[in-house]
């Protein structure tokens, strides 16, 4: 494992808990950074801080995402705790399971928008003013392969996935001049427990497509984010960072 300098950055994940997310935080905690963790699970942020607590600092909130009350409380809190907010990764998310366009319910068409799109826009709204007092900042959006190429029987998900690459890119070109980078990746599937909400054939399609033969690993996908979330990176905003084992390379 490269060593990455995040020491005395405090970093905010969502869905933190679990998958991709935890992963995060490992990485981040092993760079030397805090690591708060967000999700809605209180459980399982239990159980997560638990295990992360002896890699370094770790504090959780359970937060409803979706909500703007809620994320702002959270933000606040962490303010409070921390003093200060520099990293933030957008990971929290759902597919909504799988099935054609004209066969999903609108409330579960709306449910992933909700999760996978606005969500990122409450948390940005709530943060990004700290980090303008700081006057630094890192903020990485988790995307998906899907939001570029539309993966069929997934049109809410590719739909908010291809929806957080724009905020990316217009929130990037937003703060360019105030040391705040945003940045998103856009990984294959990984293995976690997102995989529970997708049908077999499903997941088969999605390894069909990608070169390499194989799943992304989540200490890959933490890697990548982790780089971006440091000082290493200094020029890259609005970017879109593949990571899909030669899938979607462009």
């Amino acid at each position: 494992m490269n060593h990455l300098d995040l020491r005395n950055r405090v970093g905010v994940i969502t869905g933190g808990a679990r998958g991709i997310g935890y992963a995060i935080a490992e990485r981040l905690l092993r760079s030397g950074g805090t690591a708060v963790l967000w999700d809605i699970d209180q459980t399982a942020l239990a159980e997560a801080a638990e295990a992360l607590a002896p890699l370094g600092p770790v504090t959780t909130d359970r937060v409803e995402l979706t909500d703007e009350g809620s994320v702002a409380s959270a933000t606040a809190a962490v303010v409070s705790r921390h003093g200060r907010i520099d990293i933030l990764v957008n990971n929290a998310g759902i597919t909504g399971g799988n099935a054609k366009l004209w066969e999903l319910e609108p409330a579960i068409w709306r449910q992933v928008v909700e999760v996978n799109l606005i969500a990122p826009y409450l948390v940005c709204r709530a943060i990004v003013p700290e980090m303008l007092k700081g006057g630094y900042g890192r903020i990485v959006n988790i995307a998906s392969i899907a939001g570029k190429e539309g993966n069929p029987n997934a049109s809410h998900y590719s739909a908010s996935k291809a929806g957080l690459i724009a905020l990316t890119k217009s929130l990037g070109k937003e703060l360019a001049t105030s040391n705040i980078l945003v940045n998103c990746i856009t990984p294959a599937a990984a293995k976690t427990a997102i995989f529970d909400q997708m049908k077999p054939e499903f997941i088969q399609f999605m390894l069909s497509k990608i070169p390499m033969g194989r799943f992304v690993q989540v200490d890959e996908i933490a890697g990548m984010a982790c780089w971006l979330a440091s000082e290493d990176c200094a020029f890259s905003t609005g970017a879109v960072f593949d990571i899909s084992g030669g899938r979607g390379t462009y």
